[in-house]
Formats: structure tokens, C-alpha cells, sequence
């Protein structure tokens, strides 16, 4: 695939739904200001029978300072709420992971499965440049699926199910974690964060309208009428305005999705491994079924099986032919018999990989066709990984004495390992 057109045409598209969304926020305030200038003008028994026209602009200008105020009141509203909420959002991915059942991984894991995956986000890390996210687990979720959640780099963590590390091998979990550090570094959760937080602000809106609708129901006051009327267009435009806002905001994730996709390719240069895992969700018993979605992650995760007009993800084979432009449905087969070898295959590789704990489960690159990474191109390079750095954190990685590595990973021991490089001799 030609990722580099595919990540361009992506963002393309981004910025024109997000234009779209912005739109459409201004067009709800447009609506709440043509319903006053309609109650006005109409409500008055005089006024409406010289049927004005509120959209001239001699009756625009005349209530210049109303339309003024009404557009405050209603960018404030949705825009306090919104506020409110993505600042909720903004708690931290290692919240967000653990409110979803995710179980830590600790960096002096033995268990093999979860050591391969901490390898494969550190080795992706150093690649990128950035902090190593924390590394979440969830146990209980046996389809194949990730998510990466958090507002930055810095308070970022990826979480894997169960089901993706027993049915995965090393280059398909690659691809899945490469995926997820696409959407952190190409800032898609802070994006998400802030679309939620208006979508949350212009619902605060139809709430405000369903209040006054229920007052004015309960009212004596003459006027009660028309603040039941009132109440209801308001709680209608909220709605219709949240309908289209998730609508547009769905379409936004897909576009990131692709993007995702293009991007984890260009950094391992291996479609086949996010390719064969998309493959096997296709096929697989439990697909991405994960019981734990919600909102906040739905557009993170690596995949969905929704296919409606609000569907965060697009459709699976889409996704496939847009990696591997070669597939053909009978490739999901070697998908299938894969996955059964392994599930056959696994209990006996963990009790092998655990009778050997001098060994490291890392594999040597199939080519090292990169080189160490060098000081002077490490910060025009940081959040741009390529296949070259990605070989060249693995060779960094596996240049680690293991006793060393193990004492880094342990939180007994990290802070004597620094102070002991920072005092030792040894320059190398």
C-alpha cells in the first residue's frame, strides 16, 4: 500500500468533517436565534400581521444586539459544558484502563505473553521517541482487540485483551501496537476528547430545553403555552443536533482509523502483520467483541463490528483490501488454521518459554537494514518511527545485558541502576 497517499488523504478528509462539525454547532445557534426572532416577530399580535420576514436584513440589523446575546448564551452554555466534561476525559489513560478491568503490566513480568507485549511497545517507543505508555491488560476479553487512551504522550497508556495476545504472533501484535501509537501521536484521543466534550455541551442544550418544556407543563402562568413550546424546539434542535454531531464524529473516527492503518504500516514496513491481524479478527470465534466499550475508548479501539451510519470503525474487509491490496477471501482461511495451530500449540509454548527464563523473547530482525539510532537525527525523528528505527531500538534493547535489563525493570532495584551508570567509567 501506498501509505504515505493513504495517511495524506485521511487527514484530507479529517479536516473536512471537522469543518463540517463546526459547521453544524453554528448552524444549532443559528436555529436557537431564527426561534427567538420567530416568537418575536409572530408572538406580537401586531407584528405578525405585517408578516415580517426575520431573515431580511432590515429585521436582522433591528435586533442586532438580541441575535448577539442569544448566541452568547447558547455558545456559553455548550461551551461551559463542554468544558466540564472533557476535562472529566483528561484523567489519564492508566484511569481509563483500569475503570475498563485492565490489569497492569508490570515491567518485571515473567509471564511470556505479557513480556512479548511489553517488548514490542518499548522497542515501538524508543523507535518514536516518546515516554513508554502504561501497559494494560484486560483478562476477562477473549475477542481480539487494543485501545489506546489518554490525553498526550505523557499520561498515555495501551491496553491489549486476552484474547490478543493467545491468538497474535510477534509481527501481527506489532502491527496492533504500532496502530495504537498512530493515535497517539497523531493526537487522535485529544481530538476525540474534545469532539465528545461538545457533543456533551450541545446535549446539555436539549436538556435545558426538556426542563422548560416539563415547567411550563406544571405551570399556571398564562405564558405557559409558550414556554412549553418553546422548551420542545429547543430539546429538538438539541437532539437533531446531537444525532448529526455523533454522525459526524463517527465519520471523523473511521478517517483516524484509516489513518491508524497507513501509519502502523510505515512504521514496521510489514502490512502482513496488521493485516494478518485484521485477517483474524474476521474469522476469528469472539471477532473484537469487548464487553468493556464505552464511549470514551470506542473510536480507540483497534477494530468494532458495528457497520451503522455511527459506527467508530469501518468495515473490517475495507480495512484489509485498503492494507493488502492483494487479498482475496481465501486468504482468511490461513487466518483460521493459524489460529488453531496456536490454540493448540499455546499451552506448550508458555511452559517452554518459562523453563527458559535466561532467554529473552525477542527475535532478531529478519534484516537490520537500519542503523543505532543517532543523537543528531533523534529529535527531527521523534513520533515519526520507521522500519529503521524499529530495528534499531530492538538492537538497543537486546544490547542490554539481561541481568541489567531486569534490574531496570524492577522497581526495587531501577534507581540503583542509575545512579550506578551515572557514576560508572564504563563510556560505553
Amino acid at each position: 500500500m501506498n501509505f504515505f497517499e493513504h495517511q495524506d488523504k485521511a487527514r484530507t478528509n479529517t479536516r473536512k468533517l471537522v469543518l463540517l462539525f463546526t459547521l453544524a454547532v453554528l448552524a444549532i445557534i443559528a436555529a436557537i436565534n431564527v426561534l427567538v426572532l420567530g416568537l418575536i416577530a409572530y408572538g406580537d399580535t401586531q407584528m405578525a400581521a405585517e408578516q415580517p420576514d426575520i431573515l431580511s436584513p432590515q429585521f436582522l440589523l433591528g435586533h442586532l444586539d438580541l441575535i448577539l446575546v442569544i448566541s452568547l448564551l447558547t455558545g456559553g452554555l455548550i461551551g461551559i459544558a463542554s468544558l466540564f466534561r472533557s476535562m472529566r476525559l483528561r484523567s489519564g489513560g492508566s484511569v481509563v484502563a483500569r475503570q475498563l478491568g485492565g490489569t497492569p503490566v508490570e515491567p518485571d513480568t515473567r509471564d511470556p505473553l505479557k513480556r512479548r507485549l511489553r517488548n514490542v511497545v518499548e522497542e515501538i517507543a524508543i523507535a518514536s521517541g516518546v515516554p513508554v505508555p502504561d501497559i494494560y491488560v484486560l483478562e476477562e476479553e477473549m475477542g481480539i482487540n487494543a485501545f489506546a487512551a489518554g490525553y498526550s504522550t505523557s499520561d498515555a497508556a495501551i491496553a491489549v485483551t486476552r484474547g490478543t495476545l493467545e491468538n497474535l504472533n510477534r509481527d501481527e501484535l506489532q502491527g496492533v501496537v504500532a496502530h495504537e501509537f498512530a493515535h497517539i501521536l497523531n493526537g487522535d484521543m485529544r481530538l476525540n476528547i474534545r469532539l465528545i466534550g461538545i457533543l456533551f455541551g450541545i446535549l446539555a442544550l436539549a436538556v435545558v430545553g426538556r426542563m422548560l418544556m416539563h415547567s411550563g407543563r406544571f405551570s399556571r402562568n398564562r405564558n405557559a403555552g409558550g414556554i412549553v413550546f418553546v422548551g420542545l424546539a429547543i430539546m429538538l434542535i438539541g437532539y437533531i443536533g446531537v444525532f448529526f454531531g455523533r454522525w459526524i464524529k463517527a465519520a471523523v473516527s473511521r478517517q483516524r482509523e484509516y489513518l491508524a492503518d497507513a501509519s502502523a504500516v510505515q512504521f514496521t514496513r510489514q502490512p502482513d502483520g496488521i493485516g494478518g491481524a485484521l485477517k483474524k479478527i474476521a474469522v476469528a470465534q469472539h471477532g473484537d467483541k469487548l464487553e468493556a466499550d464505552t464511549e470514551e475508548v470506542g473510536h480507540m479501539l483497534f477494530s468494532s463490528s458495528l457497520s451503522n451510519l455511527l459506527a467508530t470503525h469501518p468495515p473490517i474487509m475495507k480495512r484489509i483490501e485498503a492494507v493488502d491490496p492483494r487479498f482475496r477471501p481465501e486468504d482468511l482461511q490461513k487466518a483460521r488454521e493459524d489460529m488453531e495451530a496456536r490454540r493448540q500449540a499455546k499451552q506448550a509454548e508458555a511452559e517452554a518459554e518459562q523453563e527458559d527464563e535466561g532467554e529473552d523473547d525477542r527475535q532478531r530482525p529478519r534484516s537490520l537494514g537500519g542503523r543505532m539510532l543517532e543523537p543528531d537525527n533523534l529529535i527531527e525523528r521523534i513520533g515519526q518511527p520507521g522500519l529503521g528505527q524499529i530495528l534499531a531500538a530492538v538492537l538497543l534493547a537486546e544490547s542490554i545485558p539481561k541481568p541489567l535489563e531486569r534490574a531496570a525493570h524492577s522497581g526495587e532495584w531501577a534507581r540503583e541502576v542509575i545512579c550506578a551508570l551515572l557514576i560508572s567509567d564504563d563510556e560505553a
